[in-house]
């Protein structure tokens, strides 16, 4: 399990590997909290702690929820038990019926021996609705070394007190990963008031938009999904092609049996190198597979991610390979990323693949 969490990607170049648990918490009979997606995000701040961040969604249609309590467990490469364990909880304080809310949780200490991260859901609360009272858009954003966003918070009929902005950063993963959330502290707003904000810092190069929202202590706004411009966004230097699935003596495969080795194999042309006068582009290589729902209302299922770290010199075309064994049944497909060091895409997603498991 280590090896197939172990690609997951954070922050400031630091590879991290991480075990999750996805549960759901019931409290009563109607009400039903999960995480939204199984699989969330581990990076290193800049002081050195390690942050998990991820989604939590309110799947009640009528009843608001509060005090969502998450437990975060932190290890290291080795061991089985924890090296910390810290809880936390969402930064809606309240999360309306079939709402959603990102959370982001800190290590207690900046502990370097930490690896891996796992959450689980401890509980929450049915909870009184607050009313949507703030609205929130956005005026200019411009990406350069750092992220220049300005933006209006506009308060409705009561005054507010505690208001709080988010800008919730996520990538290009399908489903979409939260990657870091950063508030603007507004405090106290009056009636009927407009309020400029402003946002600048270096933010995660995989992020390729933000929700932006608000919450004070009597409303909430609708999550407002701000793009990052394209023209922002690194030119792609690498082509991915030939994806295919095959077994240890390179015979293609269109079906598989639960528990085979198997090998999932590409190509990829580089057509100029990033560094100039060493010539050589550094990449990390990613494969995930998904497993096709069993109805048209579900999503995909993330059933398994691994990675391949390799340098390409010069230009040219090189092979990447990596090993997948199957555990149950089902129609999976197959996508395939380029990343550089700094976690930038430096290739278009490479063609899917569809492969069946007996």
């Amino acid at each position: 399990m280590k090896l197939v969490l172990s690609t997951f990607l954070i922050l400031f170049l630091i590879p991290f590997s991480q075990a999750f648990s996805a549960e759901t918490t019931d409290n009563a009979p109607t009400l039903s909290v999960s995480f939204t997606n199984e699989i969330p995000f581990v990076y290193r701040d800049s002081e050195g702690y390690t942050v998990v961040v991820g989604i939590v969604e309110n799947k009640n249609s009528l009843t608001s929820v509060a005090n969502v309590k998450i437990q975060a467990n932190f290890f290291d490469e080795f061991g089985s038990a924890p090296l910390e364990v810290t809880q936390g909880t969402t930064i809606l304080e309240v999360i309306p019926p079939n709402g959603k809310s990102p959370y982001s949780i800190r290590s207690p200490t900046p502990d370097t021996d930490i690896t891996e991260a796992s959450v689980s859901l401890l509980g929450f609360e049915p909870s009184d609705k607050k009313q949507k009272g703030l609205i929130v858009y956005s005026s200019d954003i411009v990406l350069d070394k750092t992220l220049q966003f300005s933006g209006v918070l506009q308060n409705g009929g009561a005054p507010n007190t505690d208001t709080n902005v988010y800008l919730a950063f996520y990538d290009n993963f399908d489903p979409p990963r939260m990657l870091e959330v950063s508030t603007i502290e507004l405090g106290k707003v009056d009636l009927n008031t407009n309020v400029d904000f402003e946002f600048n810092k270096k933010i995660n190069s995989q992020a390729v938009g933000f929700w932006l929202f608000a919450e004070s202590n009597v409303f909430y706004s609708d999550f407002v999904d701000v793009k990052i411009p394209q023209s922002q966004i690194p030119t792609k230097l690498v082509t991915i092609s030939d994806v295919s699935v095959e077994d240890s003596n390179g015979n293609k495969l269109s079906d598989l049996k639960v528990g085979s080795v198997v090998n999932i194999k590409s190509n990829t042309w580089i057509e100029f190198a990033a560094d100039t006068e060493s010539n050589e582009t550094a990449y990390t290589y990613y494969v995930q597979i998904k497993k096709s729902p069993s109805s048209r209302d579900a999503l995909p299922t993330v059933e398994y991610i691994g990675k391949f770290d390799g340098r390409f010199i010069g230009t040219g075309q090189e092979t990447q390979v990596i090993d997948w064994t199957p555990e149950q049944p089902g129609l999976f497909f197959i996508e395939t990323f380029v990343w550089d060091r700094n976690n930038v895409p430096i290739a278009d997603q490479g063609p899917f693949t569809l492969i069946l498991v007996n």
